[in-house]
């Protein structure tokens, strides 16, 4: 390793992932380069994990997706820190080659790319295209994934291995300074904890460190895998759930993130364009299909985003400056 470094490992759990989490644990003390800590946090009220590799000590907090990572970390002594979920699997010198990265391309957050996109059957890829969520390009050499104006993302249909630019990427791994995840104070996305689902506070993670002029990479070809420990039981009421975030999000994601922050008009005027013919294809699908339910779903869930977005809580955020570098 060229450049010698100290890092901190901070996990988020529940404690219930079984033996993936064990896998991290165990990969983690297997490291090229060990971790100097690996500091736990657990939600309140849920007992401790049976799995251990003998390193690792808990801190409990709130409970949430953005709770359990927007936390002040004053238990972290180290310059670097690498953020988990409790269902990755980091190859023997991941985390090596995670902070290699940053070096070689001047860059402050890195994340490996954990999900396998260009495996998607076509027939998923088209419709998820024509309803604005994600599109596929062809690999530029520069992007791996951007964020689109609808809400939605792209991303690189064949990278190479290495690092590329992103705007957004997965939540279940990322490296990066203590000081630059504390910069783009992510406490003020709490909201987020309040949707029927969790979803989305990565994008906006990520989008958020972007704006605020941090140079973002996903890695590829680390050898890092996402175990995916999360149910896979899918039952009617979760999936409408699902649904009702998801289009709560994208609505209040598009105009926190994306239009407030946009001072060209001509640009604003298409971000308005890109979002309702997303809303509008996802009604309309549901009224095509005759789906009376799921339609009232989104519908009332767009109403919720609207009615979050006018009120004085929203007021009370602060806002999202545009400083980014490109």
């Amino acid at each position: 390793m060229k450049h010698p470094f100290s890092y901190t490992a901070v996990i988020r759990t529940l404690g219930t992932a079984g033996e993936k989490y064990q896998r991290l644990l165990d990969s983690l003390c297997a490291q090229s380069i060990a971790p100097k800590d690996i500091i736990v946090y657990i939600a309140e009220g849920y007992p401790l994990p049976k799995e251990t590799c003998g390193r690792e000590r808990y801190v409990y907090v709130k409970k949430g997706m953005v709770a359990q990572r927007a936390l002040t970390y004053d238990e972290v002594e180290t310059e670097y820190m690498l953020f988990l979920d409790d269902d990755v699997f980091l190859s023997r010198d991941g985390v090596a080659q995670l902070h290699q990265a940053l070096i070689d391309n001047d860059a402050e957050v890195v994340s490996p790319d954990v999900f396998d996109n260009a495996a998607r059957p076509w027939k998923q890829l088209l419709m998820m295209t024509l309803a604005g969520r994600m599109m596929a390009r062809p690999d530029d050499g520069k992007w791996a994934y951007r964020v689109m104006s609808n809400a939605g993302y792209s991303y690189n249909l064949s990278p190479k291995s290495g690092a590329y630019l992103s705007q957004t990427n997965a939540g279940p791994c990322f490296y990066c300074k203590k000081s630059d995840f504390l910069s783009i104070n992510f406490s003020d996305e709490l909201w987020l904890d309040t949707m029927l689902y969790p979803l989305g506070e990565d994008q906006i993670m990520y989008y958020k460190m972007y704006l605020s002029g941090l140079r973002v990479l996903t890695l590829f070809g680390s050898g890092i895998e996402h175990l995916d420990a999360g149910s896979t039981l899918q039952n009617t009421e979760k999936e409408k759930k699902m649904i009702a975030s998801d289009f709560f999000f994208k609505n209040v994601f598009w105009h926190r993130f994306l239009y407030l922050p946009e001072k060209n008009c001509l640009k604003r005027l298409w971000k308005k364009i890109a979002l309702a013919y997303a809303m509008g294809f996802g009604l309309a699908i549901s009224f095509i299909k005759g789906q009376k339910e799921i339609y009232k779903i989104k519908l009332d869930a767009i109403r919720q985003a609207k009615a979050f977005i006018n009120s004085e809580e929203y007021a009370r955020l602060p806002k999202i400056v545009d400083n980014r570098k490109d």
